[in-house]
């Protein structure tokens, strides 16, 4: 007597139905989809190559972070020396160290070691003749440039999300360059320039008692530093050294209209709040700047103390540059300059033109292999090809239910994985016509057949399941694509032989009641 498992029939059904509904919205059309239904049921993302759009290579400019980074090195230098009172000269960062001339040779070797202390894990510091010389370590570099790029990945998917553009692709590619690809994009002037700033902002006194005239004799004060006005050096502030806070605090950041002008507002975390709230208390009367990316954007006198951790930025702004202000300050600010190294355009016909060809594969292929699967096993043969229809549904409807980006490359992954879909049918067939040779019942050669391949399946499948992880971990890009629908249609090809066509068998057993099998 034929039984079959209830719960085999419920996860056949469940799966195939959730599958049919994930690839669903594939077959409809696609601008009204993504306009009326919510981001959970959306078909498959096309990559650039399928799509046409915008693709954009970035540089972490990572010396200038290591440069800023020995600009502050130099700082604390500076504190530690005077507060020791040890006696120097020349201080200043020459290439990738920062050096100092000891004036007493006794105070050398103390010198040194208190520089060192600034960060012991991170510093070398020696001494040459009568100077310091202070470097990072090859892993603090390793470490920082590490940190950079991921942090820049981070924050140019935020700033790309916060324009509402589809589908973005962006990772990281070698030691310090970005990769984007922005599918549909063809004019990537605007996020060029967004992506272009650091949109590094933080918050100074004006040093009131130095002019910029002053600053240019050389009468600057080792607590100042002269800083561009937003027209460049034609005006110029003299700025305290200690940040009153830093744009990290920043929370929110929006356009608003103050008089008409736009204007851009801005929120404090609960630590900026409490800070910004405390200088501007004690500052009433004096000019506080806004420096961002190296330039004093506005330098207004504090009226009144400033308390409640939200404030407006004022400027020759218009709506756009508002805008973008607004987006870059919510987004964060990049660790080190980005530089467009290189760019390309896809046109939507080529897009289109990859896509009709990726169908005739399709289509072709399976053709083929239908045909195959009818003239060598017949009846059962029609079973696997069922599967296999389904086993195309299942994999389409994976890559919408994941949000999945589908390239070129991945295509031919689907395509792949139709020929090898029936590698396992073809395995359990073998094996029940070799039970059929031994004179076995229907029943018996069907379990048997099953049975007996099954290790076979699981390991010519999980060998090439490991394949295509390799490929998604270590591959970028296209290669990348093509591990993630090589791997899914590996587990699906395991699904649809194992479990949906003996389902099938079963079925066919139970209620057709044959006496012998052919195959």
């Amino acid at each position: 007597m034929v039984k079959i498992s209830k719960w085999r029939f419920i996860v056949v059904a469940l799966v195939v139905a959730l599958s049919v509904f994930y690839a669903l919205p594939n077959v409809l059309n696609r601008d009204y989809v993504k306009e009326h239904f919510p981001e959970w049921w959306q078909p498959v993302n096309l990559g650039l190559d399928l799509q046409g759009g915008s693709y954009l290579l970035l540089e972490v400019k990572t010396s200038d972070l290591v440069h800023e980074q020995l600009t502050s090195i130099l700082e604390a230098t500076r504190s530690v020396l005077r507060e020791n009172k040890i006696r120097y000269v020349d201080l200043r960062v020459d290439g990738d160290f920062v050096k100092v001339k000891i004036l007493n040779s006794a105070d050398l070797s103390r010198a040194r070691d208190l520089i060192f202390k600034i960060d012991r894990e991170s510093l070398l510091a020696e001494t040459k003749g009568s100077e310091v010389v202070v470097s990072f370590t090859s892993q603090a570099l390793v470490r920082m440039e590490n940190s950079a790029v991921e942090q820049s990945v981070e924050i140019v998917r935020k700033r790309i999300d916060e324009l509402g553009t589809r589908e973005p692709s962006i990772y990281r590619q070698g030691g310090n360059r970005i990769q984007v690809q922005l599918p549909g994009v063809t004019s990537p002037e605007r996020i060029k320039q967004l992506l272009g700033k650091t949109a590094k902002m933080a918050f100074y006194m004006v040093d009131e008692t130095t002019t910029p005239l002053d600053a240019q004799k050389g009468k600057l004060p080792a607590s100042s530093f002269l800083a561009a006005g937003e027209d460049g050096y034609a005006n110029q502030y003299v700025l305290q050294r200690n940040m009153v806070v830093g744009g990290e605090h920043l929370t929110d950041a929006q356009v608003a209209y103050e008089g008409g002008a736009p204007v851009v507002a801005f929120k404090f975390d609960s630590f900026g709040a409490k800070k910004f709230a405390n200088t501007t208390r004690e500052n009433v009367g004096k000019r506080l700047a806004i420096h961002l990316d190296g330039r004093v954007i506005s330098a207004p006198v504090i009226n009144s103390p400033i308390v409640g951790g939200s404030g407006i930025i004022t400027g020759n702004f218009t709506s756009e540059s508002a805008r973008d202000l607004a987006l870059m300050l919510r987004a964060g600010a990049l660790p080190a300059p980005l530089e467009v190294i290189e760019e390309r355009t896809v046109g939507p016909d080529l897009g289109a033109d990859s896509i009709e060809a990726g169908k005739v594969a399709c289509v072709l292929s399976m053709l083929v292999v239908l045909m195959f699967m009818i003239v060598a096993y017949g009846l059962f043969g029609l079973f696997a090809n069922v599967a296999l229809l389904f086993n195309v549904v299942m994999q389409v409807g994976a890559l919408s239910m994941l949000q999945a980006t589908l390239t070129l490359p991945g295509i031919a992954g689907i395509v792949l994985t139709i020929g090898m879909s029936v590698d396992a049918n073809i395995l359990v067939y073998e094996r029940m016509r070799e039970e059929l040779r031994a004179g076995r019942m229907p029943l018996n050669v069907v379990e048997a057949g099953f049975r007996n391949a099954f290790s076979a399946i699981i390991d010519s499948n999980l060998t090439s399941l490991f394949c295509a992880f390799v490929l998604f971990f270590l591959g970028t890009g296209p290669v990348k694509g093509f591990g993630v629908t090589f791997a899914i249609g590996i587990v699906t090809t395991m699904f649809t032989a194992i479990l949906m066509t003996k389902l099938m068998m079963l079925l066919w057993l139970k209620y057709r009641k044959p006496k012998e099998i052919k195959i």
